[in-house]
């Protein structure tokens, strides 16, 4: 009989270094674990005892021990026997009680060690699951808007999986660009568009195709842009495609369309890289939006704007020589100027207008 108590009392004391252990790596509260673990015995001495709802189950803190007991009152003449009990039995174990206490009466059942082994494991290992997962989500959920860098995984049904150190994230074909193909252990940088908490752990997200993924990159790149001297007041894009940003500098001595290039195109020379070729338009950001549209347009050159503040709408002058520049290939140019600037934009050569005035 000694052996078996020694037994249980190590296992007991087993069960509070290994919850010490996690509490110190994994940073899971041992008292959390603990209840819980106190909560499923509970549930599994109920399918035992029925509903009596006298019945507890307690944990020793500091020896692991656990013990079912009975909540039962002291009275002088027992009608339930399974909530009372007369003052002779409680003295048995409870020498002072006296009618009227509630005392604890010990009622663990036989193997109820291997009971209480098996749910403290179920119940640890789940702990340390939904720890970690809430340890992912909250990781992932901080780096939203950001970009990370991972590594690619696999394609499925379309849906690119890219491991991104301690978790995975999906790039949905709506997110990818389609002239780009991954193959596995391909390391790209990705912007995280979402992450969503679910059973299985975060649902992270990502994107190659968002504008904002042009906009981390240049900070990554651009030391004027990281401390505020540079600003990207706008980005239009077509993914895969081109890219057109208006930046603007706060300091009259800094140049934010040489910043954001670089020495020997250095600097954008990294974003186009990393874009796989995207070509990548930068002009200067201007509050006047007559010199803002004449610059969205560029590499074109414009010979009048007159632009309509109210109804966002621009009536653009070029040379017949800039047209086909100012429109660009299947409308690409001007298309992004208009996202660019926010105003619908009319591009006309000077034959046209002559025309028109004739």
């Amino acid at each position: 009989m000694k052996k078996k108590t020694d037994q249980a009392d190590n296992s007991g004391k087993e069960l509070i270094a290994a919850l010490n252990q996690i509490e110190k790596e994994e940073s899971i509260s041992k008292e959390i674990v603990l209840k819980a673990i106190e909560d499923s015995l509970y549930a599994a001495c109920k399918n035992q005892f029925g509903n009596a709802d006298n019945v507890k189950v307690s944990i020793n803190r500091e020896s692991g021990q656990i013990d079912v007991y009975a909540e039962k009152t002291v009275v002088d003449e027992v009608e339930d026997p399974v909530s009372q009990m007369t003052v002779e039995e409680a003295r048995l174990t409870h020498p002072k009680a006296l009618t009227g206490d509630v005392v604890n009466v010990i009622i663990t059942p036989k193997n109820f060690g291997r009971i209480a082994a098996q749910k403290a494991k179920q119940v640890v290992v789940q702990k340390i699951l939904e720890e970690e997962r809430k340890v992912l989500y909250s990781t992932y959920s901080d780096l939203v808007h950001q970009i990370v860098t991972g590594i690619v995984q696999r394609t499925t049904g379309g849906v690119v999986s890219v491991n991104l150190g301690k978790a995975d994230a999906v790039l949905t074909e709506q997110e990818q660009v389609k002239s780009e193909h991954f193959k596995p252990t391909e390391r790209i940088k990705l912007y995280i568009v979402d992450v969503k908490d679910t059973t299985k752990g975060p649902r992270i997200t990502v994107s190659r195709s968002h504008p904002e993924l042009i906009r981390k990159l240049f900070e990554a790149e651009v030391a004027e842009i990281q401390d505020g001297t540079v600003e990207i007041k706008s980005i239009a894009r077509e993914a895969g495609s081109r890219t057109k940003i208006a930046v603007y500098s706060n300091d009259p001595d800094v140049d934010p369309v040489g910043s954001c290039v670089g020495v020997n195109r250095s600097r954008v020379g990294a974003v186009i890289n990393e874009l796989r070729g995207e070509k990548i338009d930068i002009v200067v950001w201007s509050e006047d939006p007559r010199e803002l549209i004449m610059n969205a347009l560029s590499p074109a050159r414009c010979i009048s704007v007159d632009a309509d503040e109210v109804e966002k709408t621009a009536t653009v002058i070029v040379a017949d020589s800039q047209l086909s520049l100012a429109i660009g290939k299947e409308g690409q140019n001007a298309r992004l100027a208009a996202r660019l600037t926010g105003y619908k934009i009319d591009i006309k050569s000077e034959s046209q207008v002559l025309e028109e005035q004739d």
